[in-house]
């Protein structure tokens, strides 16, 4: 996949999580915090599964675990960014 593919994965994961996230309309947050951690967490997720040797590069199990731990990165992020939006 290379970084090239990693870092549109990220910026798509992010995009597309923060549209749909229920909590996006309760709070005034921008889409950029959440396409920066798509792109944070798939980069991170690449980085540890080559450090740990869970996959080597172009591995058909990099896709799905670099695409999973940034949804959970963007959906962190936009819950973080909602919350402290809705208590001021």
């Amino acid at each position: 996949m290379g970084w090239p593919g990693i870092l549109v994965l990220g910026a798509v994961i992010g995009l597309t999580g923060f549209w749909l996230h229920p909590q996006r309309r309760a709070s005034r947050a921008r889409c950029w915090p959440a396409l920066l951690a798509g792109v944070v967490g798939a980069c991170v997720a690449r980085m540890a599964g080559n450090v740990t040797g869970l996959f080597h590069d172009g591995d058909m199990l990099e896709w799905p675990i670099c695409t999973a731990v940034a949804l959970v990165a963007v959906a962190v992020t936009v819950r973080l960014f909602s919350r402290q939006s809705i208590r001021r």
